[in-house]
């Protein structure tokens, strides 16, 4: 796992190329490798993972082909006996080693043979014109951003976003529109970041550039889903348990320490489970000091002496909040409105803290397998024949349609004119694709929602925290059992994620199968109040001068989300004024009139661990 930055067809010194992996060097701390020629350059921040001794980046071939590469390819050890069968010779067991042999053997289509989570940059020097490939996974678990300056007919390109702007040009624009995408959808979708000029590699993309030309960039097809296998709901159950139970082996597979991360609902206590059967295991679990709603502890902890797993418990006291919302969104880059993001970075740095370098999580079940209640809600209303849309698009969105609106200055309400808060091919699909609804929402929370919202949020704070977080759920053989699943063996009859229920009987406490359904959330509801930490942090930023100064956001009427909030508590005007807080922390580290040096990312003292 590692952290990788380069340009293409431009110029860079060798200080800008260390300032970008100072800037990274969390995700990589192990070692940094760089290689710099006319018109190109690539680097690299290593966490070793994989053959502690070997693993150094770039990755070359006969000095044509250079690679560096950020991930986990699972099936490096088949690749590599295939490889050398082929006359190539290996002088490491580092998994990203094959790459630029595999390409040498298959070309710009390498990525097919890959079974992993990555992000790839390659130059090729063999021809006449030298020509960048740029690559990314199936599901987007490790992203990449680019800046391409089509006057200068440059690419620069980086693992996150405040390292990419390390390359010392001109901090970008916001993009004012922005705003309204980030609070209807929580983060932009699409390869549309906050700022005008970076995008991010789609999931399943290769981007190719020659020398001085333009690039171009194809989504690769997706594998065509398996045919529902033979066999009752109970049938069904038992091949999910088994390929489950097949990719969390072989995830557990390291030359470091692997932990587990059980928040006490179905999917990771799951996973917690299945790692039990492979030995000894320690599992984490993330509380707030005092008392919350929502505290999942006890289920965690049940999960965990099931599964005989080592238990430790992370707790964070709300009164360090507004530092560790500071940290958070300088590692996001752009803001994300989960609240849950602060405490998966505590949790991350908590872990690491404790001795782990790889934590193996339960993130992508609800989405493979059908387990939010919007789908279900949106698959009964157009069942009865009702409009489904609006209500699904409002359970998605960090502020409802309406209200958003409200909140929005006449001005800015009149330049967003058109301007969609989804991409326009996304909405299409979801709106008007083949397949039933739930089939439709499925493709779109697996291909925009997923990626944009969830497995960045994973990648840039596990990494914050040095890191490799695995996602057995993401794994090709479970994505493609849960999208062949009829709906009714997801959702149906009032239930969600029924086929995973199943395919857990038997191996969990009955308190956590049992438990009604509940978001691993941080409670804001209760902590956005008067007296409370973060209540103070967004009356100190969302005032009526800076509002006013920015001309988005009416004044007076987020004075009065916060009057609603005092009076009559709601989650929905607690997550409205969640996300303005985000949005306004981010403008503070990122305008350029205000960019300062980011904040220091050691751990809280006030955070604690106990086993």
């Amino acid at each position: 796992m590692c952290r990788i930055y380069g340009y293409f067809n431009a110029a860079a010194t060798p200080h800008e190329m260390r300032t970008v992996a100072a800037l990274q060097r969390h995700g990589g701390p192990d070692a940094t490798g760089i290689r710099q020629e006319a018109l190109w350059g690539l680097g690299n921040n290593r966490l070793a993972v994989v053959d502690l001794d070997g693993g150094a980046q770039p990755y070359g071939l006969g000095g044509r082909i250079q690679v560096v590469f950020n991930g986990e390819i699972y099936n490096h050890g088949a690749l590599r006996h295939r490889l050398e069968g082929l006359g190539h010779r290996f002088d490491d067991r580092c998994d990203g080693a094959v790459i630029p042999a595999l390409y040498v053997e298959y070309g710009d289509d390498f990525t097919e043979h890959l079974d992993g989570m990555y992000s790839i940059a390659l130059v090729d020097l063999r021809g006449e014109v030298p020509r960048l490939l740029l690559a990314t996974d199936e599901m987007g678990m490790k992203p990449l951003y680019y800046r391409w300056d089509a006057a200068a007919r440059s690419l620069h390109f980086s693992s996150e976003i405040p390292a990419l702007l390390g390359f010392g040009r001109a901090v970008p624009r916001m993009r004012e529109e922005s705003l309204d995408a980030y609070l209807a959808t929580r983060t932009p979708f699409g390869a549309q970041t906050m700022f005008e000029g970076i995008e991010v590699m789609a999931p399943a993309t290769t981007m190719v550039c020659a020398l001085g030309g333009a690039p171009r960039k194809r989504r690769r097809p997706a594998a065509e889903l398996p045919q529902p296998g033979p066999g009752d709901a109970a049938a069904t159950a038992v091949r999910v348990r088994r390929a489950l139970r097949e990719e969390v082996g072989r995830l557990l597979v390291a030359d470091v320490p692997v932990a587990l991360i059980t928040s006490g609902g179905l999917d990771s206590s799951l996973v917690t489970s299945l790692a039990a059967e492979h030995g000894p295991v320690h599992s984490f679990n993330i509380a707030y000091k005092g008392s919350w709603p929502f505290d999942e502890r006890h289920f965690a902890r049940q999960a965990a002496e099931r599964a005989r797993a080592v238990y430790h418990q992370v707790e964070i006291d709300p009164a360090d909040f507004p530092a560790l919302l500071e940290e958070t969104v300088w590692h996001l880059g752009q803001p994300n409105a989960d609240p849950i993001a602060l405490s998966t970075y505590a949790l991350f740095k908590a872990v690491r803290a404790a001795g782990f370098t790889v934590a193996l999580t339960g993130d992508a079940a609800d989405e493979v397998f059908g387990g939010y209640g919007r789908m279900q809600h949106a698959s009964e209303v157009a069942a009865a024949g009702a409009a489904w849309a609006p209500g699904y698009l409002d359970a998605l969105s960090a502020v409802p349609a309406a209200l958003r609106s409200s909140l929005y200055t006449d001005a800015f309400r009149e330049r967003l004119g058109e301007v969609p808060a989804l991409p326009s091919d996304a909405e299409a699909d979801l709106l008007h694709g083949p397949g039933t609804v739930l089939e439709r929402i499925t493709r779109f929370e697996l291909g925009h929602r997923l990626p944009a919202y969830h497995l960045r949020r994973v990648d840039h704070l596990s990494m914050a925290g040095s890191i490799e977080v695995r996602l057995p759920f993401c794994q090709s053989s479970v994505v493609a059992l849960g999208r062949s699943l009829p709906d009714r063996l997801r959702v149906h009859g009032g239930g969600v994620k029924r086929t995973l229920y199943a395919a857990a009987a038997g191996l969990l406490p009955d308190s956590v199968l049992d438990r009604p359904k509940q978001p691993f959330t941080l409670p804001i509801t209760a902590m956005l109040r008067p007296g409370q930490p973060m209540w103070t942090q967004a009356r100190d930023l969302l005032t009526p001068a800076r509002l006013d100064a920015d001309g988005r956001l009416d004044a007076a009427a987020v004075r009065s989300l916060f009057t609603a909030q005092a009076e009559r508590p709601g989650d929905t005007t607690a997550l409205a004024l969640w996300s303005l807080l985000v949005h306004e922390v981010w403008r503070d580290q990122f305008h350029p009139a205000r960019t300062a040096a980011h904040p220091g990312a050691a751990l809280p003292a006030s955070v604690a661990v106990a086993a």
